[in-house]
């Protein structure tokens, strides 16, 4: 890992997903999650001030950079719920099958290398009748606004992590065996090639 990498992407990382349009967008979605808790990037825990905690037993924080655990430690030490930290990849959740109430995805499935094992790997740990709420940006509706991600996506990614602009967040969401029971879409305030957000809850087909 180099040093910027280790250094600075958690910074930059921290900086963009902590502005005002995308924190009130988890405030939409974080209370919604009960019981056993995995958060998939739980990065510098921005969502730990939105959790209800009368609802959730603790919360399995996925998180695989050492930058952002240690940047999470200041949300952490103000946190309401217990956290869990499990420092290994999307791609490789080390939980039993059928354990976790409630999956949390905000903001991480643009960037996870093998999506669709992440996916099927959520889909494994989560309980029958459990739920996956999401709130991801991904692919606009709107033809130009797509050419400017598709242009600008190579790029984009060295600098931000491997963020892909352009993910087709209900399409990867079905491939990776999830039935999504409820969908919201929308521009949020910024520039569109990296606003359009998905959000809602799916659950196992």
């Amino acid at each position: 890992m180099g040093f910027y990498e280790k250094h600075c992407l958690p910074h930059v990382i921290n900086c963009a997903c902590g502005i005002r349009p995308i924190q009130r967008q988890r405030q939409k979605v974080v209370p919604q999650a009960r019981g056993r808790v995995l958060e998939v990037g739980m990065g510098s825990g921005l969502n730990l001030p939105f959790y209800n905690a009368a609802n959730v037993e603790f919360v399995w924080g996925l998180e695989p950079s050492e930058g952002m655990r240690k940047r999470a430690q200041r949300n952490l030490a103000k946190a309401a719920v217990e956290v869990r930290w499990l420092d290994l990849p999307g791609e490789e959740i080390p939980l039993d099958n059928d354990s976790v109430d409630t999956v949390l995805l905000t903001y991480t499935l643009c960037t996870i290398p093998g999506w669709q094992k992440a996916l099927e790997q959520m889909r494994r740990v989560l309980k029958p009748g459990g739920e996956l709420i999401f709130c991801e940006h991904g692919v606009a509706p709107d033809s130009s606004v797509q050419k400017w991600q598709a242009r600008i996506n190579p790029w984009w990614g060295k600098i931000a992590g491997g963020c892909h602009l352009n993910r087709p967040i209900p399409e990867y969401l079905d491939k990776g065996g999830f039935h999504i029971d409820k969908l919201e879409s929308m521009y949020l305030p910024g520039p569109r090639i990296a606003t359009y957000n998905y959000w809602g809850i799916a659950t196992q087909k």
